[in-house]
């Protein structure tokens, strides 16, 4: 068995960046909303950007391309279209065009909210919740899946069609507006899968050998429902007789319980992650029997950071899969969305480091080297390998990575250096009085427009065409406006509006030593939104202080309060590329220590609100829950110890959004933050109810304004959802805020949005002092 199976060792993916090597697709869906751009020009940037992946996999030497991975904004919103379970609201859109009702379902209109955004899995990327009900009829839609994989077909290429799995699918989903909030979309299994069955059969006749159906939600700890109800789907999936052969595929992490029930299945094939869940999925795959008769990837690449990989170890896992499985292929252990392009387009790193860094296409070549080694023979792979070794080698003994005084701070580290010198209740009362805000007070997240203008200005200081004191005078003007916008739009704790910041974790980490700043590593984060993580390289700490500045002049020229904005140490960490070579919490400490010093100086300077970001904290909680409580300590912990430096009277705020939060409520009150502002419009004010059900005792923002979908809501919208927030948190616990910050979008939105939110907090703060 073990010589056929690596006879047999192909490489392949499971997906592939979709933005192209400048962002084209970005330009031109942002050029199609804009009205630049026709559909059909469009639709040819798509076309090549497919075409030309799949080239680049091929000629690298991956033996079967992936299709239907490609996607307009987000392969959760493909699949709502491939079974029709488009929602009432955006039916007329999208029957009277397709990909205008598509675009409407991502980011709404004027007239119609777009469907909920949030995180997928324990990464970055955004998907966008399908919305199912009792009454929800799929009816199977196979347009873009079949002619992606025929224009892979086409190309001459070997082609797999990747789809999200039936049972992740209705995992993801959530009740739609107006269905009963304990319906379980679950039940809608039977419906759903007739509508798999017609896609199938329709890849089948257009020429697909296989098919994958993605699972990562069998990863998770599941209920004995879901895991009969993954049995049902696959066992009905496996019996169909009109079917290309079936590859369900996890990832993220072990596949636990699931894994028995789908190594019986009646499917063709598995796929695993085995980089950080290698050993527990090595152990479980061999308590099974293994996988006799099916075919096997073996993730062994890690799709989701940038360092190389090694290569020896991988080989070695390798070799003792071949026994367990009828034929062993090689793949990263997710698709390869999660990191940029190519790292030979980075000119500004030292080549020493880049020679440590994959990027997708670095991946690939590893992929194909695991395979020929595997099917061919190590000795037809022994120079990568030396090379491999080498890197590595040098990683390891690097200067960059180990700075003997940042470790010796963070090993003196005590518990009362992470606890606020008073209690929340003393602090509320001294923050009250420092502060003296109304009813409902008023703020903003952060960020204003990025305009154009500004990115422009960044882009003529790194070529030379400004110097420094003509870009920062251009930054005091945009100060300027935002802070004369707030004041006489009437919001009462202002901020800067961060017009010198690139990105909120970037801006951060080019400050901060042992960061490396990639100049073309973007990554998508949701849509058309894309993010160059940095890469946490070595050890951190901070040379000098990197956002007082900006916040003392804002101050000078405003008597309301103007917060300090910085990003914590967990979100610093999950929208990097962290290192891989020691355990995340002592990085956080690190990152945490780093960033306390400039709290310091920022309530030195004056400032009496510091608000610390933390979006990141929910989307990194590890996917299996025996692994929380420890991740939950070392990140709830690492806050603390940015903000546990101020005084009693100086207002600790963080942020969170567009994640599900109600299973780390008991997280979010051991942050020990004064006021926590969270996405709240798209699902209509959950998280309120889920803070005051956990008896939150702190101040909170719920989001009224949705700042991801370029819709103004009006004072009524924004007041009712105020109204809808006060059933679960009093009036004087109560902030005003959008979801998000505002540097996606365009100026004319946010002065209408800001407006409208102020002037319906004026309304509630009137019906309150009438009532």
């Amino acid at each position: 068995m073990s010589v056929t199976s690596a006879a047999a060792a192909r490489a392949t993916v499971y997906g592939y960046p979709r933005q192209g090597p400048d962002r084209e697709l970005k330009k031109a869906i942002e050029g199609y909303w804009k009205g630049r751009v026709t559909a059909d020009a469009l639709h040819a940037t798509a076309a090549e950007i497919r075409r030309s992946n799949w080239r680049q996999l091929a000629d690298a030497g991956v033996n079967e391309v992936p299709t239907g991975d490609f996607s307009y904004y987000d392969h959760v919103l493909d699949t709502t279209v491939m079974v029709g379970a488009i929602p009432e609201r955006h039916r007329a859109a999208v029957d009277a065009n397709a990909i205008d009702g598509y675009f409407a379902m991502a980011r709404g209109t004027q007239d119609v909210a777009p469907l909920e955004m949030t995180k997928w899995f324990d990464t970055n990327y955004h998907y966008l919740v399908p919305e199912l009900g009792p009454n929800t009829v799929f009816a199977a839609d196979s347009t873009k899946q079949v002619a992606e994989l025929k224009e892979a077909l086409a190309h001459g290429l070997a082609a797999r069609p990747v789809l999200v799995g039936p049972v992740t699918y209705l995992l993801l989903a959530k009740p739609a507006p107006g269905v009963p909030a304990d319906f379980q979309p679950l039940t809608l299994l039977d419906r759903l899968l007739p509508a798999y069955a017609e896609v199938l059969a329709d890849l089948r006749a257009a020429g697909a050998e296989w098919v994958q159906l993605d699972e990562p939600a069998l990863v998770q700890d599941r209920t004995p429902a879901d895991l009969n109800a993954a049995e049902r789907a696959y066992r009905d999936l496996g019996a169909l007789t009109d079917r290309p052969k079936l590859l369900v595929a996890s990832y993220f992490d072990r596949l636990g319980d699931a894994l028995p029930i789908l190594a019986k299945a009646p499917v063709e094939g598995l796929a695993l992650d085995f980089t950080e869940a290698a050993t527990a999925n090595l152990d479980a795959l061999a308590s099974v029997g293994g996988l006799p008769g099916k075919r096997l990837l073996a993730g062994v690449v890690n799709g989701r950071n940038i360092w190389i990989n090694d290569l020896q170890k991988s080989l070695s896992t390798l070799g003792t899969l071949l026994g367990l499985a009828d034929r062993v292929d090689v793949a990263a252990s997710c698709s390869l969305l999660h990191v940029p392009l190519d790292v030979t387009a980075e000119r500004d790193i030292d080549p020493q480091i880049l020679r440590w860094l994959a990027f997708a296409r670095q991946k690939t070549a590893e992929i194909v080297t695991l395979a020929k080694g595997l099917s061919r023979g190590i000795h037809t792979i022994t120079g990568e390998l030396t090379a491999n070794r080498a890197a590595l080698a040098s990683r390891a003994a690097s200067p960059i990575t180990r700075d003997p005084a940042v470790r010796a701070r963070t090993e003196a580290v005590t518990d009362a250096d992470a606890r606020r010198s008073q209690p929340y209740a003393e602090r509320a009362a001294a923050q009250r009085a420092r502060l003296g805000l109304p009813l409902l007070p008023t703020t903003t997240i952060g960020s204003f427009p990025q305009t154009g203008e500004l990115r422009t200005a960044r882009a003529d200081l790194r070529a030379g065409r400004i110097d420094t004191a003509d870009y920062e005078e251009r930054i005091k003007a945009e100060i300027r406006e935002v802070i004369s916008f707030q004041e006489k739009t009437g919001i009462d704790v202002l901020v800067h509006g961060e017009p010198e910041r690139n990105d909120m974790v970037q801006y951060f980490a080019e400050q901060l030593t042992g960061y490396l700043a990639t100049q073309h590593g973007w990554v998508q984060s949701y849509g058309t939104r894309y993010v160059r993580p940095p890469i946490l390289a070595g050890d951190i700490s901070r040379p000098e202080p990197m956002t007082v500045r900006w916040t003392r002049y804002a101050q000078s020229l405003t008597e309301k309060p103007v917060k300090g904005m910085l990003t914590g140490p967990v979100t610093m960490l999950a929208w990097s590329f962290v290192r891989d070579d020691q355990p995340l919490g002592d990085t956080a400490r690190q990152v945490a220590l780093a960033l306390r010093d400039e709290v310091h100086d920022l309530e030195a300077a004056g400032v009496s609100v510091i608000q610390v970001d933390e979006p990141a904290l929910r989307e990194t909680l590890p996917l299996g829950a025996a692994d929380r409580p420890a991740y939950l300590a070392w990140a709830t912990k690492a806050f603390r110890l940015t903000t546990a430096v101020v005084r009693p009277d100086t207002q600790i705020h963080t942020h969170m959004c567009y994640a599900e939060f109600g299973d780390i409520i008991q997280a979010i009150d051991d942050l020990d933050a004064d006021v926590i502002s969270l996405e709240a419009a798209r699902s209509h004010m959950q998280v309120a109810r889920e803070l005051a059900t956990r008896g939150y005792p702190r101040e909170v923002g719920p989001g009224v304004y949705d700042i991801h979908s370029p819709r103004v809501p009006s004072v009524e919208e924004a007041a009712e959802l105020l109204r809808t927030g006060l059933k679960a948190i009093p009036a004087e616990r109560l902030w005003v805020n959008p979801d998000c910050g505002l540097k996606t979008r365009s100026w004319p939105e946010t002065r209408a949005s800001l407006e409208n939110l102020v002037a319906a907090a004026r309304t509630v703060r009137s019906e309150l002092s009438a009532s």
